[in-house]
């Protein structure tokens, strides 16, 4: 495969985790914290309705998650078109 088409293979996949990773992170803090609070307040969490909280905590946690997972794969991509080497 010639490095022009290991590059933008590479820079698909990357785009493509992005997009995934990102309609997670809107669903969860805006879907949950803004679209679905009324019926997430039915639930409680450590005292509060789980919509408040996914719009005060939640969406940060997940985003932090988020960065975990995206570093995770970002490694594995890079071992597998070889730019893990410096």
């Amino acid at each position: 495969m010639s490095d022009q088409k290991h590059a933008t293979a590479y820079w698909k996949e990357n785009v493509r985790y992005l997009l995934i990773l990102l309609s997670i992170w809107f669903l969860c803090s805006y879907g949950a914290g803004i679209i679905f609070v009324d019926q997430l307040d039915t639930i409680k969490m450590g005292g509060f309705p789980l919509g408040f909280w996914f719009a005060q905590q939640g969406s940060m946690f997940i985003f932090v998650i988020l960065i975990f997972v995206y570093v995770r794969l970002m490694n594995k991509l890079d071992k597998k078109y070889g730019f893990d080497k410096d």
